[in-house]
């Protein structure tokens, strides 16, 4: 079962505190080498790792990070409107038996889904949410928003979904980290049971 990844919080957040970063579409092709590098870091594959370009809308950084297993996600966010448009790669196929079965988006009310077959891809909708799913050998593409994104944009989107430029990798997975690496606890000890160590003098 599909867990839901940690970055789709981040769709709720209020624009204000999302720190943006231009998409920088255009370039050469980011080094294979370092997109595995900065991806494995994160335990993302590295195949699953794409860019999207959409007019007006900018990836929110805090956004980006593991999807289900070794999936990628991030958000992109207009800055006009606020409106968002979520990148999401994952190991699944998307078939005309298994679209129907697969949710649209973070949703989780259990509403039906809708599929369209739209070329090499399929335009899903349930409820409000809507999203276009492009399969690729061994993983597939979805890009979906909310009723505030028009479809032909989503379409677009999702249909010109590519590996990153330099300049996209690193607004998606910066060198640094950035930020998103887990905090290393001095506290932890390397063996047992993992709890803190609380010595002596520590605590009431």
């Amino acid at each position: 079962m599909t867990r839901l990844p940690r970055a789709l919080a981040y769709a709720s957040l209020p624009l204000s505190v999302l720190l943006l970063i231009g998409c920088g579409g255009q370039g050469e092709a980011a080094d294979p080498g370092e997109v595995a590098a900065r991806a494995q870091r994160l335990g993302i594959a590295p195949e699953h790792v794409y860019a999207i370009e959409a007019d007006g809308f900018t990836v929110a950084r805090q956004s980006v990070g593991v999807y289900g297993g070794d999936g990628f996600s991030a958000v992109y966010v207009s800055r006009s409107t606020g409106d968002r448009i979520q990148l999401r790669v994952d190991r699944t196929e998307t078939t005309a038996a298994t679209c129907p079965e697969q949710p649209v988006g973070d949703s989780s009310s259990g509403g039906s889904v809708t599929c369209r077959k739209d070329g090499d891809a399929w335009y899903r909708s349930s409820g409000g949410h809507r999203e276009y799913a492009v399969p690729k050998e061994g993983h597939v593409v979805l890009v979906g928003a909310g009723p505030g994104v028009g479809r032909d944009v989503l379409r677009e989107a999702a249909l010109g979904a590519h590996r990153p430029t330099a300049g996209e990798l690193d607004a998606l997975l910066p060198a640094g980290g950035g930020g998103t690496e887990p905090v290393e606890r001095g506290d932890l000890p390397a063996e047992g049971d993992g709890a803190p160590r609380d010595g002596e003098g520590v605590g009431g």
